[in-house]
């Protein structure tokens, strides 16, 4: 139980900072089930009673009853319930929204703390499932398993002392009760079928896995003739995952058949113990009724129960999944400082870089010196390394083996804070989000005014096809920049760069999809910005020197292993 707890505890934390809104809807909750209990009790008191006085009237006995005040009652009950309804499901759901949201920002902090090596060791399929399916599955855990059992003791707890005004005998009875079978739904529940539910997790992220992996690798399946035995393990996946589904289902509904059980014995026994005390004419017949309808409707409080704990283990299996994600970062030396206008030297001594389960290095003895504020540039095939060797120069991944200092330290050592001020890179992944063209470009600096803007712009030659979209900078470039060309959001991703000022800046195929004279433009715009960073140009192949800006240094990269090649002008 220790052991859960702990697992539990980070993510606790979350709902510990939202407490007054978690206690307030546990709150509404509270009153709407009394409402409805107060109801019908209050209900099932007037009818008995009004049956009971128009028999007395017609047998002539003389009889009197107030109409006016239980009928206000009824009518009051049935408005906080429907009102107390309304608004715990807007406030509740208006919680856990924002629950929710901070779920996804905690988890998506520590996707951005993870190395290459570790985003790539798992699927992009694998990440988005912890961001939704995990988180979805956590969210069950604060709207089902806190606050009904809360709700359902409180309740327990109210009712039983209301019913002891007139019946502490049957007060008693219903407490005791109703608390063992709560202990027994939400324990026993929860054990039951921890590992069914458990297993529901991991079946589920399989069949997801496999499915995905025959969506995206059709035609590879296809040709290789192996899509009928890849659809075949898909099949049993369903078939495992179906039936411990359906084993779970059996064990939700015995559980409800308990709670049915026991609440309608309990009904029979207070129905028996309030007519032996009715026989003593110690009680009101229209009360017998009310305390027999009240213990009837607590009942509803306690069915919700069983469902929820018996898949205590589905929220452990996301929590574990989620739990993993937590790095233990690299030692963070906050005293090291970069120049803010000169470049800092970038030096490597025997470096190697092995990813696990891979037979060949992807880096392998690489030793080079660039010294402060001079351009480089490293060519190679796809394959070679050079993404792997820029992720170690930005402190992306740790070196196996050797050493590389940019600015005399390990970059892997700096702060994230630090490193996002001082290195830049432009990737061949070019990522822009659903929103505006300066909205992208402000993400690099956001106290960036418009004039900066476009001149970021006419730095990489957008500054005129951009004045003339009808929104101009507020343009939305669509999920994923879909509404842009290749080129295009390359050159806005490179604009948004050239919008900060850092020490270092790794250009991955800056000329990329561009033309010749706006990549002699693009050439010219980077001669200026980079004066004094210290910058090192990664491309495939060298067609003309002339294109990199004054560059002095030129490096080969070839399986893994750097050589050094003379500078030519062509």
């Amino acid at each position: 139980m220790m052991a859960i707890f702990r697992e539990f505890r980070p993510w606790l934390t979350l709902l510990v900072q939202r407490r007054r809104r978690f206690i307030l809807g546990a709150l509404l909750v509270w009153i709407t089930l009394l409402a409805g209990l107060a109801l019908l009790g209050l209900s099932g008191w007037f009818i008995t009673a009004s049956a009971l006085t128009g028999i007395a009237l017609a047998q002539g006995i003389p009889a009197r009853l107030d109409v006016y005040v239980p009928g206000g009652g009824i009518r009051f009950f049935a408005l906080v319930r429907t009102v107390a309804r309304y608004i715990e499901r807007l406030y509740n759901h208006n919680t856990v929204l924002t629950l929710l949201a901070d779920l996804r920002y905690r988890v998506f902090g520590h996707l951005t703390q993870l190395d290459d090596a570790r985003l790539r060791g798992e699927r992009a399929s694998d990440w988005l499932s912890r961001l939704t399916a995990d988180i979805d599955t956590l969210d069950n855990f604060y709207l089902r398993i806190l606050v009904p059992p809360l709700v359902a003791l409180l309740g327990v707890v109210a009712v039983s002392l209301f019913v002891a005004i007139w019946l502490p005998s049957v007060a008693l009875l219903m407490a005791v009760t109703l608390i063992v079978l709560w202990v027994v739904v939400t324990l026993f529940a929860a054990i039951w079928g921890f590992s069914h539910s458990y297993q529901q997790v991991v079946d589920q992220q399989s069949l997801r896995r496999l499915i995905v992996d025959q969506t995206q690798a059709s035609a590879e399946l296809l040709s290789y003739q192996s899509s009928r035995w890849h659809r075949s393990l898909i099949d049993t996946q369903e078939r495992q995952a179906f039936s411990n589904q359906r084993r779970l289902g059996r064990r939700t509904a015995l559980m409800n058949c308990l709670v049915n059980a026991v609440s309608g014995l309990m009904v029979v026994a207070v129905l028996w113990l309030a007519s032996l005390v009715f026989a003593q004419q110690l009680v009101s017949a229209p009360i017998l009724v009310m305390t027999v309808l009240i213990a009837l409707g607590i009942n509803e409080a306690l069915l919700a129960l069983p469902a929820s704990f018996i898949k205590l283990g589905a929220s452990y299996a996301a929590v574990q999944r989620l739990n993993g994600l937590t790095c233990d970062p690299a030692p963070l030396n906050s005293i090291v400082m970069f120049a803010e206008q000169a470049g800092v030297a970038i030096s490597a001594s025997q470096l190697s870089l092995r990813y696990s389960q891979s037979l060949e290095p992807a880096l392998d003895s690489v030793s080079f010196q660039l010294p402060a504020g001079k351009r480089a540039v490293i060519t190679g095939k796809s394959g070679a390394g050079k993404s792997s060797l820029a992720s170690v120069l930005m402190g992306r991944l740790k070196a196996s083996q050797g050493e590389v200092a940019v600015g005399g330290v390990q970059p892997w050592q700096v702060s994230l804070e630090r490193r996002a001020d001082q290195f830049a890179m432009l990737t061949q992944q070019v990522d822009l989000f659903d929103a505006s063209l300066a909205e992208n470009l402000r993400i690099a600096n956001p106290s960036a005014d418009d004039a900066a803007l476009w001149e970021a712009l006419g730095a990489v030659a957008l500054d005129s096809w951009v004045q003339q979209l009808p929104n101009g900078l507020t343009t939305a470039v669509g999920e994923k920049g879909q509404q842009l060309s290749g080129g295009q959001a390359r050159r806005l991703a490179l604009a948004r760069l050239m919008l900060r000022n850092p020490s270092v800046v790794l250009l991955d195929e800056p000329f990329a999809g561009v033309d010749a004279a706006t990549a002699k433009h693009i050439a010219a715009s980077l001669d200026k910005w980079l004066v004094n960073r210290t910058t090192i140009f990664f491309v495939h192949q060298v067609s003309s020197l002339n294109l990199l800006p004054e560059v002095e240094y030129h490096w080969h990269l070839e399986a893994g292993k750097l050589k050094q090649n003379s500078i030519e002008q062509n």
